[in-house]
């Protein structure tokens, strides 16, 4: 069972997608984003009993599970300027709501001993990049989450890693860059080009396949520092 969070956009949709055509029993969530009510389901992720009623009604099909943290927000300002609570909601969500799921699902996997977590990071937590303040502490707060857990849970076939994305060809990641500056990012890539999300299922799929690699935090940004 795979469970995604933010499958309504983006990352968050085309891994959806991909596990439902590949006939993989799959459940997410959306949250700010329209979405078919009959596929996903309406969650606040950075709301803790929201994330509990929901795995709670989904808990006779938990097994195996594999959970895959998408959902994200950003708000883009200058330190200085910023809006404390649009600034703490960044936080809230991203990395809340990160935790409130691993908190609601790691009982299971511990019961069943198997768990597979992964965390979407980014690359803005390890590159400068002016006005990304929440985001960027939100997103580097996962590492650190990551490792912490990686030592509590090793002893129960239960993984769990972070995954830096770099700019991505869908979603978050570049469709809120003007086009003329997408040029002058993809010159800063060694590869030239943006991630295809192939990239990132095969990178997932290695993750979930591999049970001695816990708490690394791994790349997928096309060379890009």
């Amino acid at each position: 069972m795979v469970v995604i969070t933010g499958a309504s956009n983006g990352v968050g949709k085309y891994l959806f997608e991909y596990y439902k055509s590949k006939g993989i029993s799959v459940i997410g969530t959306y949250n700010s984003t329209k979405s078919d009510p009959s596929e996903l389901t309406k969650v606040d992720v950075s709301d803790f009993n929201q994330v509990s009623t929901w795995i709670n009604k989904n808990i006779n099909s938990l097994e195996l599970i594999t959970l895959i943290n998408c959902a994200g927000i950003s708000y883009n300002s200058f330190a200085h300027k910023a809006d404390p609570t649009e600034w703490k909601r960044v936080i809230e969500v991203n990395l809340f709501g990160t935790f409130n799921l691993i908190r609601c699902l790691l009982p299971i996997m511990r019961n069943q001993k198997y768990g597979r977590i992964i965390n979407i990071s980014s690359v803005v937590a390890q590159k400068p990049t002016a006005g990304v303040s929440a985001y960027a502490a939100s997103k580097s707060a996962l590492w650190g989450l990551t490792k912490s857990i990686s030592a509590e849970v090793g002893d129960s076939d239960i993984t769990i890693n972070t995954i830096n994305l770099g700019y991505v060809s869908i979603g978050m990641g570049i469709e809120k860059v003007p086009e003329n500056y997408q040029e002058i990012i993809k010159n800063q890539i060694p590869s030239g080009k943006f991630c295809d999300p192939k990239d990132v299922v095969q990178t997932i799929e290695y993750l979930i396949n591999t049970s001695y690699i816990n708490g690394a935090s791994i790349d997928i940004n096309g060379g890009l520092i």
